[in-house]
């Protein structure tokens, strides 16, 4: 893994010079300073049971639809269309560090956005001066799972990028994966059909994987380390597909 951080610092640099990359941060920030707002005019309104931070994280899954695309579309799509791929593995350098310095950049990034929304909850803090607007467990708590659910949110980003030479395609079918795995396991969960004692295993499995119980469990510090295998796994997996994804279209190219 000697040329990682040569890879690493290139597709940092690469980020930095992208306008989807400031698209995406210009977004996000506008839609998290929406939402945040908006928040703060339902607690002036009526007192809530939850903190704010708890409300705060439980849209995460919004702005990851549209973030993490355009973070991860332009990976390998671009490299591949514009012929620049093949030359970068000609070097003296394997896939899988191609593919972990993407995702690592990517991930960096990712973390960079979402931490930039520590400054929101200070403001609120310092001009509310009441510690109980600024829960450090729930925070926390969020914080940590948005790090951890990440891995897997990138990794897919970078799967569907490996899998064309179309940016616009990667980000379809990015966000398609990612509504899959957010919503759609919520909405298998709500199945009568699954219900039956003979599927109770299935309701068992698809009950674990529900990213928004995930969540209330972090929130409230409750950090069950199967949840972290589940990410941590399935980021694996995506990365290992991309790997083999990558290789394929050159072997086929």
């Amino acid at each position: 893994m000697r040329h990682y951080f040569t890879i690493l610092s290139q597709e940092i640099r690469s980020l930095l010079f992208s306008a989807s990359t400031y698209i995406a941060a210009v977004l996000f920030l506008l839609v998290m300073g929406f939402i945040f707002t908006n928040l703060l005019d339902i607690y002036t309104k009526a007192p809530q049971e939850s903190p704010p931070a708890v409300m705060f994280f439980q849209i995460y899954w919004f702005p990851v639809l549209f973030m993490v695309p355009l973070l991860t579309m332009k990976t390998f799509a671009a490299e591949r269309r514009q012929g620049t791929l093949e030359t970068l593995l000609t070097s003296p350098v394997s896939t899988a560090e191609v593919v972990l310095g993407k995702f690592t950049a990517a991930y960096i990034f990712y973390l960079l956005l979402w931490g930039s929304t520590l400054g929101f909850h200070y403001i609120l803090h310092f001009y509310a001066r009441d510690a109980r607007y600024l829960d450090s467990g729930p925070l926390i708590g969020g914080y940590l799972f948005i790090a951890v659910s990440g891995l897997l949110f990138i990794a897919i980003g970078i799967f569907a990028s490996a899998m064309t030479r179309s940016q616009e395609v990667a980000g379809v079918l990015c966000c398609t994966l990612l509504i899959g795995i957010i919503l759609g396991l919520s909405y298998l969960a709500d199945l009568s059909f699954l219900n039956q004692e003979v599927l109770h295993p299935a309701k068992v499995a698809v009950d674990s994987l529900q990213l928004a119980q995930h969540l209330d469990d972090f929130t409230h510090g409750v950090i069950d380390t199967r949840e972290i295998i589940f990410y941590v796994s399935g980021a694996t997996l995506a990365l290992i597909f991309s790997i083999l994804g990558v290789e394929a279209k050159i072997l086929n190219s």
